[in-house]
């Protein structure tokens, strides 16, 4: 009888342990800002991605249209690949003759409108892939905007040939 009871209070014991574990866990969750969690970005839709892949250890360009579904502004500000170590927005373009290509921190995209990567244009430059490419493969590019939210889009990698992503 003694044991029996004692076995039970030491199981009410551990459930009221549990218990509070659990509502300091709940309490917890409640701290952390909502922002922290980056959400899809359901307002951006990106389309005929794909990449140019160059010869040697020449960097590859990735090409999209991205189409801002908003009634706001957004801003891209990032984009990330897990096949490449550097993957960063670029603008090309031709004065007197002359080609010539920047690094931009950062791409708008006005409410209610399409922004597309091209050649010779906005582009992403993604340098020294952390395993082979070969054309055909499908690569994933997270896309990061300042409001928040995130998109992933699948790039097709195409020959250094290719002017668009049929080819």
């Amino acid at each position: 009888m003694v044991l029996s009871l004692r076995l039970s209070i030491d199981h009410q014991r551990g459930e009221l342990c549990m218990i509070r574990i659990a509502a300091m866990t709940f309490a917890i969750s409640l701290a952390i800002p909502v922002t922290a969690v980056a959400t899809m970005a359901d307002h951006v839709r990106i389309t005929q991605a794909w990449i140019r892949l160059l010869p040697g250890n020449l960097p590859a360009g990735g090409y999209a249209e991205l189409a801002n579904d908003a009634a706001e502004p957004l801003v891209l500000r990032d984009i990330q690949s897990a096949l490449y170590a550097s993957a960063m927005l670029h603008q090309s373009n031709s004065d007197g003759g002359m080609s010539r290509m920047k690094m931009i921190d950062q791409l708008p995209l006005p409410a209610h409108a399409r922004v597309t990567l091209s050649p010779g244009g906005y582009h992403i430059m993604l340098e020294s892939p952390t395993a082979p490419v070969k054309v055909g493969d499908d690569i994933p590019l997270r896309f990061e905007f300042t409001d928040g939210s995130v998109a992933t889009a699948h790039f097709t990698v195409r020959p250094a040939n290719a002017v668009g992503p049929q080819d």
